[in-house]
């Protein structure tokens, strides 16, 4: 006698609706302190960079860290906030307009709208770009959908 097997409906992968962002939103930097910093979305950009000067390596019970200071708000000398954290790498990283540079690389909690997440940033001096952040594709892989003709999407408090 055959036997009758009953199929089983497919169950639907449910997506996550992603939040919208813009081309340039409101982030903050929860290990450092730092609310409220203009970042650029760049998915031109595979690796994030963050402004720093006075860049220096140094050596905390064994472990290499970096100490930097960045400037927050864009076009503004002031406020200087000292940072430190552990480095991670040092890499060449090629800019825009085609000059590499070896940066060193750290992990940070960023927060983006409501979502906080790690991420690696190079460290460079920005202080002749306009954003003092640059977000590019690796920190925003999967998490949002962005709409270059927007601005500023995501509530600075959400």
């Amino acid at each position: 006698m055959a036997r009758t097997i009953e199929a089983k409906p497919l169950k639907k992968k449910t997506k996550k609706t992603r939040p919208m962002i813009g081309w340039r939103e409101w982030a903050d930097l929860p290990d450092f302190d730092v609310a409220g910093i203009n970042a650029k979305i760049d998915t031109g950009a595979k690796s994030s960079a963050m402004h720093a000067f006075r860049i220096r390596e140094t050596v905390i019970d064994g472990a290499e860290y970096v100490e930097f200071f960045l400037h927050p708000v864009q076009r503004r000398k002031k406020p200087e906030v000292f940072c430190r954290a552990p480095l991670v790498d040092r890499r060449v990283i090629r800019s825009s307009n085609g000059q590499e540079e070896e940066r060193y690389v750290i992990e940070t909690r960023l927060r983006l709208g409501g979502r906080f997440w790690k991420i690696e940033l190079t460290l460079t001096n920005r202080d002749a770009m306009g954003f003092r952040l640059l977000l590019g594709r690796d920190a925003l892989r999967r998490k949002f959908i962005i709409d270059p003709g927007a601005s500023y999407l995501l509530d600075r408090t959400e």
